[in-house]
């Protein structure tokens, strides 16, 4: 298995969990949702931001470790991505159409990361 693969995609995933953390509303703006309060700003900082640095460190743990953890670890972070990209494309089945950026972007970054992902196993 190739290790560039999860690095990049670690990578993304911290970088999204910084950003997350340091600017919780910012990270929300793109999608036109708002993080006015605290109890908003905490649910994107927990959810954008550690779950993104736990996916993260544990796709690096992955690398480092190898064998069957990494495949494991590497199998369901791609899984997940896939669900991601999955959601977004059922959304566009029950709801109006959107323009390329944010939604499609982010689809075309998770279907392109799952796809990696799993051709690197």
């Amino acid at each position: 298995m190739t290790t560039i693969v999860p690095i990049a995609v670690a990578a993304f995933f911290l970088a999204m969990g910084v950003y997350a953390l340091a600017a919780p509303a910012a990270l929300v703006r793109p999608f036109r949702l708002t993080a006015d309060a605290p109890e908003s700003r905490s649910e994107v900082r927990a959810v954008y931001g550690g779950f993104g640095l736990a996916i993260a460190a544990v796709l690096v743990l992955a690398v480092v470790d190898g064998g069957d953890f990494r495949r494991g670890v590497v199998v369901t972070v791609a899984l997940a991505l896939a669900g991601m990209a999955a959601g977004r494309v059922l959304s566009r089945l029950v709801d109006r159409g959107t323009s390329f950026y944010p939604i499609w972007f982010y689809f075309g970054v998770e279907a392109v990361a799952a796809g990696l992902l799993l051709a690197a196993v």
